[in-house]
């Protein structure tokens, strides 16, 4: 379908802007800067998180990172505004330059680099007798998808440099690297396609038809609106409820400097107590207290609230049950909890994606009619319009199938692979950052998970299991700093400048590019500089680590299929239908059935804390004050996410200037 788009430029020189069909355009300026704060953000996550280690300020789905430099630009922005030309930032434009860097945080952290790069040379490295990956995984290995050769046994100098760091005199062999970056590089901005595609496709529904609240996106959007007397930065609330984890921080940072300085204690190890039966059965359990979540939380309507720290205990009390009764509980494998409980949120996922594809089948009809040019659809207000969309979105999936099955897997395995992955994973994580405002995205099951409720691991064949650590580990088991997130808070952003959704493609495309060639080179300079394992041993030493271990198990085993995850499968579908019906048939129901899907995720493991507190705040204060107190109190509630966020810059900066550690923050 043709559009007609008209196209006009503004003023030239620098502030030069394309306005278009639908909004304003971009300033030249916006973007320019954009790329020098990427390249910024893509130092300062990567530095914090792998030399620092104690401050994670870019996985989050609104990354600390992007808030401290938000908070800068803000505060520098008067002086800015005086010097004019070049440097007088309007609002529209630092919210372009807040949605490039806030991809490139994701990317430089667990959205993309964290994952990926160890993962070229890891089999190599740690192979050896012991855990025969060299014989395990090598055979089905394609060179051009790792940086060492694998034909040939022993560790390899590309991978020895890597880890531990370069002899004297040696250089980094960035052409070993060259040839997987590029492959790999092909097949992460398909995906990252498939997300725009799924975003463009779903922005409508989420925003316009279901008005969800997309609370990560209301604290930049009020920081750079326009200036008055009812401004959020000059609300003395805000900057009231911002001093609270600054203290707090400030304190514990000093405690870590000078021990006769007091320290505020953030988290407790619950496990540590309960060790009698059958409280010693919770798999994992602890307390984090987080400020911005508090203050995230805090925004939220009161049942999702309810629901989010219900469930979370929930799945806790079933643990207890299960002690009592002496059940044989396993471990679902790669993630932190008990197989039981994960299988109930494997239904809950995709009865929960079958829900939302459902409840959006009017604007899913008019999407795929306006695809196969049967109508003409209202997209001209779209990042994409619906055809390029539609087909880009499986075009994408297809080419995506087409790169694994080159590489060895096959395709019907690819498909399980990343159908589950976009369709169900993608589609409910992101719907639990727009509607619910969880700060981190994280699930508790693989889709190869799915396969085995059905049949033995050992049927996929020793080339899928050898080759599926790699995608499940770029890919599935590290959710967190998921893009599609990004992209549909960057979509509602646009709402709030009244921009060219157009425009966004560029915007995301940019900030995508640049961090991924910045990002790339430094996550590669820097281990071979310091060595990877002197560096965040999650990283290095963890994820792929992990990941290949178990699947080394499972090749090793011809355990049978898992019927009591079928079960399981089954019992969480059920009450997920049940917890649907309920909450659209009665107003007064107070379970939502994403808390049921998210209840054993690391999301919930250090956020139900938060969520409790947030709650027994929200109910108090609209009970005693209504909605006029709770509109009042929300600045100090965004003062919360901004002191804590921009603490964690400061106290990365100042641990990289002087190599004091920085306090522990509570979201791991």
């Amino acid at each position: 379908m043709a559009l007609q788009t008209e196209v006009r430029t503004g003023t030239s020189g620098a502030g030069a802007v394309t306005e278009g069909e639908g909004g304003r355009g971009i300033s030249a300026r916006a973007i320019l800067l954009g790329l020098v704060l990427v390249a910024g953000t893509c130092l300062l996550v990567s530095y914090a998180e792998l030399v620092i280690q104690g401050i994670q300020i870019g996985f989050l789905q609104m990354p600390p990172a992007i808030v401290g430099i938000l908070l800068f630009i803000v505060v520098l922005r008067l002086g800015l505004r005086k010097l004019g030309g070049f440097f007088g930032l309007n609002p529209s434009e630092i919210l372009v330059i807040y949605c490039m860097i806030l991809v490139a945080a994701m990317i430089s952290s667990r959205g993309l680099m964290e994952k990926v790069l160890p993962l070229f040379v890891t089999t190599n490295y740690y192979a050896n007798k012991a855990n025969e990956w060299h014989e395990l995984y090598d055979p089905h290995l394609k060179p051009w998808m790792v940086a060492y050769d694998p034909t040939k046994p022993g560790i390899q100098p590309v991978s020895r440099g890597y880890f531990e760091g370069l002899w004297e005199g040696e250089e980094i062999p960035w052409r070993l690297w060259a040839t997987p970056l590029a492959a790999w590089s092909a097949l992460v901005l398909l995906v990252f396609f498939a997300f725009l595609c799924m975003a463009s496709i779903l922005r409508r529904q989420w925003v316009e038809n279901e008005r969800l609240s997309f609370p990560l996106v209301q604290l930049p959007v009020e920081m750079v609106r326009p200036d008055g007397p009812q401004h959020l930065m000059r609300n003395r609330l805000l900057w009231g409820g911002a001093a609270l984890p600054a203290v707090v921080f400030t304190l514990n940072g000093l405690h870590n400097m000078a021990p006769s300085v007091p320290q505020i204690p953030l988290s407790i190890f619950l496990n540590t107590y309960l060790v009698t039966p059958p409280w010693d059965a919770i798999y994992w359990w602890g307390i984090f207290f987080s400020f911005a979540a508090v203050g995230f939380f805090f925004l939220l309507p009161t049942e999702v609230l309810f629901s989010l720290w219900f469930f979370a205990l929930f799945a806790r009390f079933q643990d207890v049950v299960a002690g009592s009764f002496g059940m044989d509980i396993r471990r679902m494998p790669v993630y932190g909890t008990h197989l039981y409980v994960a299988y109930q949120t494997v239904g809950a996922y995709f009865v929960l994606a079958a829900y939302l594809l459902w409840a959006a089948r009017p604007h899913l009809k008019r999407v795929v009619a306006s695809a196969f040019g049967r109508e003409r659809g209202d997209d001209t207000r779209e990042m994409l319009p619906y055809p390029v969309a539609f087909w880009g979105l499986f075009g994408s999936l297809a080419l995506i199938v087409l790169w694994t099955w080159k590489a060895g897997l096959s395709p019907a395995v690819a498909l399980l692979e990343f159908g589950v992955c976009l369709f169900v994973v993608a589609l409910v994580l992101a719907r639990s950052t727009a509607e619910a405002g969880v700060l981190m995205t994280e699930t508790s099951f693989r889709p190869v998970d799915v396969y085995r409720m059905f049949a033995p691991m050992s049927s996929l064949g020793a080339q899928n299991l050898a080759l599926l650590p790699f995608f499940d580990t770029v890919f599935l088991r590290e959710q967190r700093g998921l893009l599609l997130t990004g992209f549909l808070d960057g979509l509602k952003i646009s709402d709030s400048i009244q921009m060219r959704r157009r425009n966004m493609l560029a915007v995301f495309g940019l900030g995508i590019l640049a961090a991924m060639l910045i990002a790339g080179a430094y996550h590669i300079w820097l281990p071979y500089n310091k060595g990877g394992i002197n560096l965040y041993q999650y990283v290095y030493q963890g994820h792929a680590y992990w990941t290949i271990s178990e699947y080394e198990a499972q090749m090793r085993d011809a355990a049978p299929a898992t019927r009591e995850g079928l079960f399981w499968f089954m019992v969480g579908a059920a009450f997920t239908v049940f917890l649907s019906y309920m909450r659209s048939a009665f107003f007064w129901w107070p379970f939502h059935p994403l808390g049921y899907a998210l209840c054993v995720s690391w999301t919930m493991s250090v956020f139900w804390f938060s969520c409790l507190v947030a709650w027994i705040i929200k109910v108090f204060i609209l009970r005693y004050g209504g909605m006029r107190l709770f509109l009042k109190a929300r600045p100090w509630f965004l003062g919360m996410v901004l002191g804590e966020f921009g603490m964690a810059v400061i106290w990365a900066i100042i641990s990289g200037i002087t190599g004091a550690r920085a306090p522990e923050f509570p979201w791991p």
